[in-house]
């Protein structure tokens, strides 16, 4: 079936556009000059691109700079957009000019074309939609924007799901005892509860840092327009832009201090991504200690067993594997290498302009979807599914030979770590090597040795 095409003209001549495109001549030269990749822009970032559509127009409406039918005819149109609608619209890859110029135009291009079959008139890319703005602000709003908006709509909840998750589960295993391990060698017991908090912390911690360094992100780019200067926008933009887009996303924006900070510079983003890589940090801690703990049925610790999910093998019959923690690890592991990208995109702003834009914006509204993916998915199909394997728990703990530590104030480290070292030997309980080597009656040495009293800490006695 053959193509149709329409002729479309910017300031550099005639572009041939599918027919039935929304877009105009500039998308379709970014389209044929960059294909590195098959990652077009997330459709998060184009939805704030629309929010920034919608709220410029409006701004531009009540300051008396555009007629009002045109103005009203962008909002509906970003709106459409904001919806969800049109998203097949924007197929400018990722890998594009630096400024994310390409996007922008893209943006302004479809708002144009369908608030001019709303109107049945001319609404303009660059004049109407573009008002008052240049890509050089714009995109950075967008990053700023749809970070905001994904991390306090999905992220948060997720690692807040995660850590309620983690503290019911808490309180369903408090009494569970089991040996602690460093260096992935036997150590002295503690409760699973107390396991699980140290994950729980960890969430919340991870949490913390991400909403401190969102305030920053909150203050917007929005009306530096080309260089921080401000140039053909009206000076009152700034304040009543963050003010209207604050109206729409119900999120508080502000604008920016420094103009010339927030154009030149993603320092902002970039100490966001370093929460988000403490976050990831957290998620393949916990991935692998789940791991871990699943490991055998019986060869490995079997400590607890993860839900079975779908079969581990396909020529060994039987086999379960721990999915979602392996697929937990890998995301953490994607977010890592992203923060690495995001660092090395936020030091190419070069004198006023940072042009490793859609980049930061890919990277880290990637890294923001798969933390609260993987949160979730921890949360419902292995923290809360997971079944403690007393059992092993209790065999393991008889036979450490480390809650002799207990003993070190009763007849010193040396005494303590010879009958240690006869336990391991002899393969025998503790208890039992105590009582033989030592004159403490055996009542007296259950006491000292009890694993669930040495998880409280202190002196034993």
């Amino acid at each position: 079936m053959t193509q149709e095409f329409r002729i479309e003209k910017d300031s550099m001549g005639e572009v041939k556009v599918p027919a039935n495109a929304l877009y105009q001549a500039q998308t379709q030269r970014a389209a044929d000059n960059f294909s590195f990749s098959s990652h077009t822009m997330p459709a998060s970032f184009i939805q704030a691109l629309a929010f920034i559509k919608q709220a410029a127009a409006n701004t531009n409406a009540q300051l008396g700079h555009l007629e009002g039918d045109i103005a009203h005819a962008i909002i509906d149109a970003s709106q459409e957009i904001i919806d969800g609608q049109h998203l097949e619209q924007f197929p400018v890859d990722v890998y594009q000019t630096g400024s994310g110029t390409s996007s922008n135009m893209n943006a302004n291009e479809v708002i144009a074309t369908l608030a001019s079959r709303a109107l049945q008139g001319d609404v303009s890319p660059n004049d109407h939609v573009n008002m008052g703005q240049s890509s050089n602000d714009v995109v950075p709003t967008a990053i700023q924007v749809s970070v905001a908006l994904t991390v306090e709509k999905q992220l948060l909840p997720a690692l807040a799901h995660l850590s309620d998750v983690l503290a019911t589960k808490q309180m369903q295993v408090a009494d569970v005892v089991k040996t602690g391990r460093t260096h992935l060698m036997d150590a002295m017991p503690i409760t699973l509860a107390q396991e699980l908090g140290g994950w729980k912390f960890q969430i919340d911690h991870a949490k913390q840092g991400i909403e401190s360094s969102l305030e920053a992100v909150k203050a917007l780019a929005q009306g530096g327009t080309a260089v921080g200067t401000g140039i053909n926008a009206d000076p009152r933009f700034a304040d009543a832009f963050a003010h209207n887009l604050s109206q729409t996303t119900k999120l508080q924006f502000s604008s920016s201090e420094n103009f010339f900070f927030n154009l030149s510079s993603q320092d902002a983003i970039v100490a966001l991504s370093g929460q988000l890589k403490t976050a990831a940090v957290a998620i393949m801690k916990i991935a692998n200690d789940l791991r871990w703990m699943n490991s055998g049925p019986l060869a490995g610790l079997g400590e607890i067993e993860l839900q079975a999910l779908q079969p581990g093998s396909s020529i060994m019959p039987g086999k379960v594997n721990p999915v979602i923690p392996e697929a937990a690890a890998m995301a953490a592991a994607q977010v890592i290498g992203n923060d690495t990208t995001i660092t090395v995109a936020g030091q190419s702003g070069n004198f006023q302009l940072n042009v490793m834009l859609p980049v930061i914006a890919h990277n880290v509204l990637e890294s923001i979807e798969l933390l609260s993916n993987s949160s979730v998915a921890l949360a419902d199909k292995a923290v809360a599914t997971f079944t403690v394997r007393q059992d092993n728990l209790d065999e393991a703990l008889a036979k450490n030979p480390i809650l002799v530590t207990a003993l070190n104030p009763v007849i010193g480290y040396l005494k303590a770590a010879d009958i240690a070292k006869k336990a391991y030997k002899e393969g025998l309980p503790i208890l039992d090597v105590a009582e033989r080597e030592t004159d403490i009656p055996r009542e007296e040495l259950a006491s000292l040795l009890n694993p669930s009293q040495l998880t409280k800490g202190g002196i034993a006695g």
